[in-house]
């Protein structure tokens, strides 16, 4: 599933980009409405900013439509009545305001896709020998069942997906917990903890101190050096 990023600003690029990644999705950044127009027609879905430096954010969703049905949702700071009924009618097929929760923002995206016949990524993840299957709320460690309560299956999920690479505790609180309260990611190390034990190998998940945690470079199925 690839997703048309048109944005000018480097610090929201910089925020989405590693979330959006770690959904499966595959991220293309444009920056001008001169640099998305050619981008336009490989993309599933344009997450638009309305705000870009060469053009205004509704004229270029009315180009857009003029040549390619993706879906596109406008993503901008522009709250008012007057801006979101322009950009419907310019073509835009959803509309969320910033500064927004990530999880809102996917669960649009993913609404998005289905009304427009595309699909978003699988609910099924993997990454080495772990599996994981959010919509059958089943998690496998070498084809073997693993029960995990909900919070537990999902925080899994965010590592598999993030496949080695780090992911902090303020990301896992957004995306799980959507907060960005940082005085609860004791409740982050509290789920990792429990679900180390019940995947019956604690050194899947490794600690990177004073960030977050990332899965193990041992592959599931191998023995790990000290046994």
């Amino acid at each position: 599933m690839r997703i048309l990023l048109v944005e000018d600003d480097d610090r929201v690029v910089a925020a989405l980009t590693p979330a959006l990644r770690r959904a499966s999705l595959y991220v293309e950044r444009a920056a001008t409405a001169a640099e998305a127009l050619p981008l336009v027609e490989d993309a599933d879905l344009v997450l638009l900013d309305m705000g870009l430096p060469d053009r205004d954010g509704i004229a270029l969703a009315t180009q857009i439509r003029e040549v390619s049905a993706v879906p596109i949702i406008a993503v901008t700071a522009r709250r008012e009545e007057s801006s979101v009924v322009a950009a419907l009618r310019a073509g835009v097929d959803d509309y969320v305001v910033k500064p927004y929760r990530l999880a809102e923002l996917m669960a649009r995206m993913e609404a998005v896709l289905r009304r427009s016949g595309r699909q978003p990524a699988g609910p099924v993840t993997e990454h080495g020998g772990l599996r994981v299957d959010l919509e059958a709320r089943e998690a496998y460690v070498d084809d073997a069942a693993v029960p995990l309560a909900p919070k537990e299956l999902e925080l899994l999920a965010l590592l598999v997906r993030n496949g080695g690479g780090v992911v902090t505790r303020a990301e896992i609180m957004e995306s799980i917990w959507q907060t960005s309260w940082v005085g609860s990611s004791r409740t982050v190390d509290v789920h990792v903890a429990h679900l180390r034990a019940k995947l019956g190998r604690p050194e899947l998940i490794t600690t990177v101190r004073g960030v977050g945690y990332r899965l193990a470079a041992v592959a599931v199925g191998e023995p790990c050096a000290d046994g």
